[in-house]
């Protein structure tokens, strides 16, 4: 349980990174850039954590995603940014995947 809490909030500061990384403009914003790398030093430092007590498919793909809903979110709250028809299939897609591998791993 300790694992996937790890990889929770992994994902979690994977989106922050992600959202950063689009507010530094291409790291025009140095300040938004380099939070992001040091945000995702920490997602990766926690998911080292997490593969101690889970298997590696598993881990990653709820961390990925974890990370990509909520990068979703976040560019449509924070930039506006919207999925067309697709990506949402996209995104059903991915959270099948993953429970699948949570069922059969």
């Amino acid at each position: 349980m300790l694992g996937f809490a790890f990889v929770c909030i992994a994902a979690v500061l994977d989106v922050v990174a992600n959202l950063l990384l689009k507010a530094s403009n291409g790291f025009s914003k140095l300040g938004y850039g380099l939070g992001a790398v040091a945000v995702v030093i920490g997602a990766f430092y926690l998911l080292m954590l997490a593969l101690d007590s889970m298997e590696l498919a598993v881990a990653y793909s709820s961390w990925g995603a974890i990370g990509i809903i909520g990068t979703i979110a976040g560019g449509r709250i924070l930039f506006g940014e919207r999925l067309n028809a697709i990506g949402y299939v996209g995104v059903v897609l991915v959270i099948a995947a993953v429970g699948l591998l949570h069922e059969i791993i």
